[in-house]
């Protein structure tokens, strides 16, 4: 990837460099930017941390507390819809804005989005849900181009190869990033009590708050990143309609994108699989909604630690490869798991399996949100919002799929 990186870099590069490793061909003014772009990519990650912690866990229960006429549902679905749309112009928004700008406007939507919940009706969750899906849109694009320009800066000065460093930080990003389900989780399952077969759900204001605290200081961080000099890939902020839709198509017409699409869609169906299905048709009947924080919180631990560990293997085209066919095979089990041979079960066992598939299926995410990170990464260095702007599209259109043929279609079918 980067022609002064060698054999030895390739193997060896860390995400945090020590300054002595920086500074046998730096002089010591440059060795402060190099530790500035990992310090970045500490607060970017804690950032996200808090603020999906709240909204993840949030996203999770939608399907299981807000039941009536599927409003918790529906809502996600018209969400991702709308992030559908957006993210096909957030590229040259995150562009006229600057990616540390979008970052901060991203996070409003989630507040609006966790406030709404505190008043659950169709007056308040729909406009948070379209308003949301416009600013995650802004916030995944930038959150995409800010860690890899970030990555790049990096490898250039401390002269280390640079997909190995795109791997790294984007294995330090989703690693701590999977790591929202557990905290998130964990608040869940700790405030709510109840919610099996029907009995009434409790604690879930005092939940919802706490929430919205996390995403406030979550904000707070974003302020202090480090403003990114975006010069290389910052089109004319007055672009005309025509140059902003030729943005958008352009990566469309480069096989490579073609090739991955498949893969970013499967990525997406695979997520929303997680949130609408397996909370509502496994852990629900199985544990109550008060256990879906408990085995929620499993799958984001399996999630983070395999984000962490990808992220370090991840070299090349080659490792991703590999650690994609990986990821994928655990999911099959599961699916072929639900196809052929799962019902629920009383006792030990019922109270077993949703663990047990929540942890294999999250192996598989963190391999998919690491590795699609580090390879659009690595193929569209130049043209990294557009890029991203296409991961967010295809995903969110996958999600907002299922969200909206869940109430009607039964989980098997949904699975096949």
């Amino acid at each position: 990837m980067d022609a002064r990186a060698t054999p030895g870099d390739e193997a060896a590069a860390p995400l945090v460099v020590e300054v002595s490793s920086c500074s046998s061909s730096s002089s010591p003014s440059d060795v402060r930017p190099a530790r500035n772009h990992a310090r970045d990519v500490h607060i970017l990650s804690l950032a996200f941390l808090l603020v999906f912690s709240a909204y993840g866990a949030a996203q999770n229960l939608e399907s299981s507390v807000n039941t009536e006429e599927d409003l918790g549902t529906i809502s996600l679905g018209i969400l991702y819809l709308s992030f559908t749309f957006f993210a096909v112009v957030a590229s040259p928004v995150v562009r006229a804005l600057g990616s540390k700008t979008a970052l901060v406007l991203g996070t409003s939507g989630y507040l609006l989005f966790i406030a709404s919940n505190l008043k659950p009706s169709w007056y308040t969750m729909v406009p948070a849900s379209l308003y949301l899906g416009f600013t995650a849109s802004i916030i995944w694009v930038g959150q995409g181009t800010y860690l890899t320009l970030a990555a790049y800066s990096h490898a250039k000065d401390c002269h280390l190869h640079e997909g190995t460093v795109v791997g790294n930080f984007n294995g330090e990003f989703w690693g701590m990033f999977a790591g929202h389900q557990v905290i998130g989780n964990l608040l869940s399952l700790a405030l709510l009590r109840g919610g099996k077969e029907g009995d009434t759900v409790t604690g879930k204001n005092l939940l919802f708050t706490i929430f919205l605290c996390c995403v406030v200081l979550g904000i707070i961080l974003m302020c202090f990143l480090s403003k990114r000099n975006d010069k290389e890939i910052s089109l004319a902020t007055n672009s005309s309609f025509g140059s902003i839709l030729k943005s958008v198509v352009a990566p469309l017409f480069d096989k490579r994108m073609l090739l991955i699409i498949p893969l970013i869609a499967y990525s997406g169906l695979q997520q929303a699989f997680v949130w609408a299905e397996f909370t509502k048709h496994i852990i629900t009947p199985a544990l109550g909604v008060s256990g879906v924080g408990g085995a929620m919180a499993i799958y984001g631990a399996a999630d983070a630690t395999c984000s962490l560990v990808a992220g370090r293997l991840t070299s090349g085209l080659r490792s991703i490869t590999l650690l994609v066919l990986g990821g994928s095979f655990l999911q099959i089990i599961v699916i072929l798991w639900l196809l052929l041979g799962y019902s629920l079960t009383s006792g030990l066992l019922g109270y077993i399996y949703p663990f047990l598939m929540g942890a294999l299926w999250g192996v598989g995410d963190g391999v998919f949100n690491t590795q699609l990170g580090a390879l659009l990464g690595i193929l569209f260095k130049h043209d990294k919002e557009s890029a991203f702007a296409q991961l967010k599209v295809w995903q969110s259109a996958a999600i907002a799929v299922i969200f909206f043929l869940s109430p009607h279609l039964a989980l098997q079918i949904l699975v096949s």
